[in-house]
């Protein structure tokens, strides 16, 4: 009883050509590396104990202030609040409108936010954001609408 071990022609133990990858090596080694990271990831965060004070809620003096808004219509018209202005009289218009909300604040430290129709040309837009940061006003959000 001999084998025959060179590749050759046919015989009862011939296999041929496996054309298919053998993927069980790689999967082992996906679920070692993921066994080493479950075991590692934890021992990788350090506890740093903090003594926190307990929650309050704030007071009503603490309640932040609304902010002012200001709209620009599809003809281009501007609003503060429910006042039409223009964008030359827009900063002092907006002073004078910070002054009445909350006497003695810094009119550049309030909030405003910005809306406009979704027809506004961008050149409009972008004319009163540079007119608003000309004169100091930084803290400025934008209003959209959701969509559902």
């Amino acid at each position: 009883m001999a084998a025959k071990l060179s590749g050759g022609g046919g015989g009862k133990y011939d296999l041929g050509q496996n054309n298919e990858i053998n993927v069980t090596p790689f999967v082992d080694i996906l679920l070692v590396l993921l066994i080493i990271f479950m075991v590692a990831v934890p021992m990788a965060t350090v506890a740093i104990k903090v003594d926190l004070p307990p929650a309050t809620p704030p007071s009503p003096e603490d309640k932040p202030k609304e902010p002012i808004f200001i709209s620009i219509q599809k003809s281009g018209a501007l609003f503060l609040a429910e006042q039409q202005t223009s964008l030359e009289g827009l900063p002092s218009d907006l002073a004078g409108r910070i002054a009445a909300q909350s006497p003695g604040a810094i009119p550049q430290e309030e909030r405003i936010m910005i809306r406009a129709d979704a027809d506004v040309l961008y050149q409009d837009f972008m004319a009163v954001l540079n007119e608003l940061q000309g004169n100091g006003y930084y803290k400025v959000g934008l209003i959209n609408e959701d969509i559902m």
